[in-house]
């Protein structure tokens, strides 16, 4: 019986093992069947059609706003500056009052030299009778040559003294007028650098008492290299040159102008040539001394082929672009690109109008491999992905 029992363990044993084995073998199977088929799945990219439109050629450069006028405000005549008439930065018009300098001195000046005007008068009017008096006698022979000469000198000494008595009156009026400071021209004045109760001078050391710069229009001054301006600008024609021009915080140009003035020389060390455009600034926005983005385009307008600078990889010298067919599949090429036009980089040759390309996703993308396409727009901005590089 014991034996039995002793039997019936050996062989409950040896099922188990056989039918943990099977267990095992089973497992390990499914294993090796999930890893030999893998799920595979295309990358999802996002693709936009190229963007073909005629454009017209642009080069851009940096410049700085100027002001056509700028005037620095120093006394003509010395004194007591007695009122300012105007508040800092405000905008003045031309012939509008600055400042006052005390009259009194100047408008006395002017009173002596017009008492002197009239003295000068009677005695020219006197020697000038004493003049026609003598004419008469000379004909009768009742006066002596010698005392017609004295006479008619005297006149023409009397004549003379009135002229120079003219004119200092005149020196003195325009004096008087220098008292009262007025703005050459319509324009922002800065602030008052001499207020009221201080005595200024005139001469070659007269003090600065403000500034007034022209609003508008103004100039933006740059510097184009050679080809520019062999390109565009050596014909004379430069009214029919189109100028646009953007500040540092705006992405496009929002003001267009024209080409006012050529410098006469190239300079050899640097390569470039000295330009100033002419732009209206009827709301103020651009003052002296701003940065400007400015371009110069020419020439008649061309078809383009344009894309987002985010679509472009560069391999090594090279630049390049994935496009992707209809069927899906990725295809790799390479590019020559142009200048920016509206936010989208110009391309010159390696794509046509029509293809699509990728704008977001091109790590994963891989030639001649399935994609999934996500359609987009074509916008520009994006810097350029000049880091991505195919495998």
């Amino acid at each position: 019986m014991h034996f039995i029992h002793k039997r019936s363990a050996v062989a409950l044993a040896v099922a188990l093992i056989i039918g943990a084995a099977g267990t095992g073998a089973v497992m390990y199977g499914a294993d090796a069947g999930a890893q030999a088929a893998p799920t595979a799945s295309a990358p999802e990219v996002d693709v936009a059609e190229v963007v073909a439109s005629k454009i017209t050629d642009y080069q851009g450069y940096s410049g700085r706003i100027e002001a056509i006028d700028k005037v620095e405000i120093r006394p003509l005549v010395g004194g007591t500056i007695v009122a300012v008439h105007f508040s800092d930065g405000a905008f003045v018009r031309k012939g509008e009052a600055l400042f006052t300098i005390d009259p009194r001195p100047y408008k006395a000046e002017v009173d002596r030299a017009a008492a002197q005007v009239a003295a000068a008068q009677a005695r020219s009017g006197y020697s000038a009778t004493d003049a026609v008096r003598a004419d008469r006698l000379l004909v009768d022979n009742a006066i002596a040559k010698r005392d017609y000469d004295q006479t008619h000198n005297a006149a023409q000494e009397a004549a003379a003294n009135l002229k120079a008595a003219q004119a200092a009156l005149e020196v003195a009026q325009i004096n008087l007028a220098y008292t009262r400071i007025v703005a050459p021209v319509s324009g922002r004045v800065s602030r008052a650098e001499m207020t009221i109760g201080n005595i200024v001078s005139a001469g070659a050391n007269a003090p600065l008492l403000t500034t007034v710069v022209a609003v508008s229009p103004v100039y933006a001054a740059f510097e184009v290299d050679e080809q520019t301006y062999l390109r565009y600008l050596r014909h004379g024609g430069k009214a029919d040159v189109p100028v646009q021009l953007g500040l540092a915080d705006e992405a496009a140009y929002s003001r267009s102008g024209k080409v006012d003035s050529i410098d006469n020389r190239l300079d050899t060390k640097s390569g470039t040539i000295r330009v100033r455009a002419r732009f209206d600034n009827a709301d103020g926005a651009l003052l002296p001394g701003l940065y400007a983005r400015v371009r110069v385009g020419g020439g008649t307008p061309h078809a383009a082929i344009m894309v987002d600078d985010a679509a472009i990889g560069t391999d090594q010298d090279k630049k390049f672009v994935m496009a992707v067919d209809r069927s899906g599949k990725v295809q790799y090429r390479e590019v020559r690109t142009g200048n920016l036009h509206d936010g989208l980089r110009v391309i010159e040759s390696g794509l046509t109008a029509g293809e699509r390309i990728i704008v977001n996703g091109l790590q994963r993308a891989r030639p001649n491999e399935q994609v999934k396409v996500k359609t987009v727009a074509m916008t520009g901005g994006t810097p350029s992905n000049a880091d991505k590089n195919p495998s």
